[in-house]
């Protein structure tokens, strides 16, 4: 149906942008098979690596970069290669600037690379922990001027926050301003909203851009400078990073550089976004920057960190699945093609950014992009680009492993539906998760396929079971690894990129798509038709001068529960309407959004009032003499229906105290 397809659109649209970015494929991608060639099958053995060296890489680009971009409506891009200490290759491509005809210029022209700014926050933690003014292990509240509560009885440590095991809820309030604003202080971005605790500290991995901003906080009550001026200070001033900052807005000299932003298919350049938790996601840097940074990183930590510290940033800190990556400290692991590899991905609704360092080769590659392009075609790109680079010069022989013997009880009981472990709290992100869900289930050749997990031609990724509870990517490089519960179900499951800082687990029966909403349709056209019904039966009855014989109680309780009908009309639509705005105009998720959600409720406050009476209204039909058998079952239908509706709302949070989310 349309709604839920406008729904879908609405929700993914407040999971990327601004502080919420994530790896690469953190969140499902609609992409285009155009966008980058297909990526021949893997095959025993592996192909010669090429040489890496400037001349190649730069043939490589040019032979992929201008046909990835133009296929897939990207403006600009900016990509850079280091290498033992150096830039490699440093590569403009497309326009900073099209309606002006402005190339991109890699040493100068800035791109906001997202939750890529994570990494210089993790780093400027990792340089207070290295000074001794911040223990990895303290509790949270230690470093801070307000307290977050234990959950459970135990508290937030900053390795929780830099591993995203804080067991935060996701939020999107106050996400992301546009144009040239400056943001509320960081202390006030915090404390307006505190997210809901919904996980044990270190129990579970799911990304927070709150616990990254809050790191960021650390790092100023520690350091006694703002986070801003820190990283500026002791972090850009070290490696010469002249075109890089966290201001908001821009200074004059680095505004001038910016590149413009777009939406899809579109030339007309879009307003700078301003995001309140600046650690999480407000840096502006050049590609050249970057390259700086990706160096010292390589370098041991460079001037920036010392070589202990440093590997201790990049090691393992939290392994959820035995065969898949881990978690460092601030970074996440890559690891493929038998390669060490640390990295981080990065949007905001515009820029798309990936940063890779293959640690054993002493290599470094980024890229960033000025616009989503068309179906999400820059997701797809950046997938790509990463496999074809490690495939190109690090190639790795396929391992044909046999189907394992259990390939087909396992995927049978991988078969349901899962929601994200980076979640909403109690409030209409439930809805979005409900929206959201993921399918597993087995194909007719028995391959496990999840249906949100899809290639570049927007298919499906299949996958075949090659051990106890793995199973391998068929054609491709990626792993899937499930945990079972010990009672012959799914605790949860995670993929190659995810696993880190994000899982799949099994939908609660109160939040199961697979069967809420086929029920939640039925009872939404019921309602329809009952509340269209109202009118147009006393149309008809004015029409031919029809007598009714209802009268007295019977014909209020009749009306009563049509105008509960009509309420629940309203609250469906009014959801409609809020997740449309939100999908044009992501700056609405502010206080601005509060009198209509209030005024929504309200409403269904008056619906749930309304199917009280259509349940004591079909009590009465079913009940009275000379009852005729279709207004008794006509009433019992509009009253199930409508007591649906009710507990669903209640139960995706649309009925709040509190207006945080």
């Amino acid at each position: 149906m349309a709604w839920v397809k406008w729904a879908l659109a609405a929700i993914a649209a407040l999971a990327i942008p601004a502080a919420a970015q994530s790896p690469t494929q953190l969140q499902p991608t609609r992409t285009i098979a155009a966008v980058t060639p297909a990526r021949a099958p893997a095959i025993a053995g592996s192909a010669a690596a090429h040489d890496l060296s400037k001349s190649d890489v730069d043939a490589w680009l040019d032979g992929y970069m201008p046909y990835a971009l133009k296929a897939g409506g990207i403006p600009g891009a900016v990509v850079v290669v280091v290498k033992d200490g150096q830039p490699l290759t440093m590569r403009g491509f497309g326009y900073s600037d099209a309606k002006a005809g402005t190339a991109v210029d890699p040493e100068k022209t800035l791109f906001r690379p997202g939750s890529v700014s994570k990494l210089f926050t993790w780093t400027a933690v990792m340089q207070q922990v290295q000074a001794g003014k911040i223990n990895l292990d303290a509790d949270v509240n230690t470093y801070l001027d307000f307290k977050i509560p234990p959950y459970h009885g135990k508290p937030i440590t900053v390795r929780n926050l830099m591993t995203h095991t804080p067991g935060f809820a996701e939020t999107a309030k106050y996400l992301i301003l546009y144009g040239k604003k400056a943001p509320v202080p960081l202390k006030q971005a915090l404390l307006r909203s505190i997210p809901e605790r919904i996980y044990e500290p270190g129990a579970m991995p799911a990304y927070s851009n709150f616990g990254a901003s809050l790191a960021g906080y650390i790092v100023e009550r520690v350091s006694g400078e703002p986070f801003e001026q820190y990283v500026q200070r002791h972090i850009f001033a070290p490696l010469g990073m002249n075109h890089s900052s966290f201001q908001q807005p821009l200074p004059a000299n680095l505004d001038r550089l910016m590149s413009k932003a777009y939406k899809p298919d579109s030339i007309d350049p879009q307003p700078y976004e301003v995001i309140a938790m600046s650690p999480a996601g407000a840096l502006a840097s050049s590609g050249a920057d970057m390259g700086k940074f990706m160096i010292a990183q390589l370098n041991n930590g460079g001037p920036l960190l010392n070589p202990a510290t440093a590997q201790l940033m990049h090691q393992n800190a939290n392994k959820p699945y035995s065969a898949l990556p881990a978690m460092a400290l601030g970074f996440y692991h890559e690891d493929r093609n038998g390669l060490n590899i640390v990295g981080h991905g990065g949007d905001t609704v515009f820029f798309h950014s990936d940063l890779h360092l293959l640690l054993d080769k002493n290599v470094g590659l980024y890229i960033s992009m000025n616009s989503v392009g068309k179906n999400g075609g820059a997701h797809a790109l950046r997938e790509e680009l990463l496999q074809e680079f490690l495939d190109r010069y690090y190639p790795a022989p396929n391992k044909d492993l046999p189907t394992a013997s259990t390939a087909k009880a396992h995927g049978e009981a991988m078969a349901g539906h899962y929601v994200s472990s980076r979640a909403g709290g109690f409030n209409f992100l439930r809805l979005a998760a409900l929206l959201g869900e993921a399918k597993a289930s087995v194909d007719k050749d028995g391959y496990l396929v999840v249906d949100q997990i899809t290639d570049p031609s927007n298919s499906p990724r299949k996958w075949r079971e090659v051990g106890p509870w793995l199973w391998q990517e068929v054609n491709g490089a990626d792993y899937l690894q499930a945990i079972p519960n010990g009672n012959g179900g799914i605790k949860m499951f995670s993929i190659t990129p995810y696993a880190p800082i994000i899982e799949f687990l099994p939908a609660p029966a109160s939040l199961n798509a697979g069967w809420i909403l086929p029920v939640a349709g039925i009872a939404l056209f019921i309602i329809f038709l009952a509340a269209l019904g109202w009118p147009t039966t006393a149309i008809v009855r004015w029409r031919y001068g029809y007598k009714w014989d209802l009268a007295g109680r019977p014909l209020l309780f009749h009306r009563l529960t049509r105008v509960a009908a009509w309420l629940l009309v309203i609250v469906f639509v009014g959801w409609m309407a809020i997740f449309q705005v939100l999908n044009s105009d992501l700056s609405a998720l502010d206080d601005g959004l509060d009198i209509w959600l209030r005024l929504l409720q309200l409403v269904l406050v008056g619906a749930i009032v309304g199917t009280l009476v259509a349940i004591w209204n079909a009590w009465t039909v079913t009940t009275s003499p000379g009852r005729h058998w279709f207004r008794t079952c006509w009433s019992i239908l509009i009253a199930l229906a409508a007591a649906f509706l009710v507990w669903l709302s209640l139960n995706v949070g649309l009925l709040t105290a509190s207006l945080n989310y």
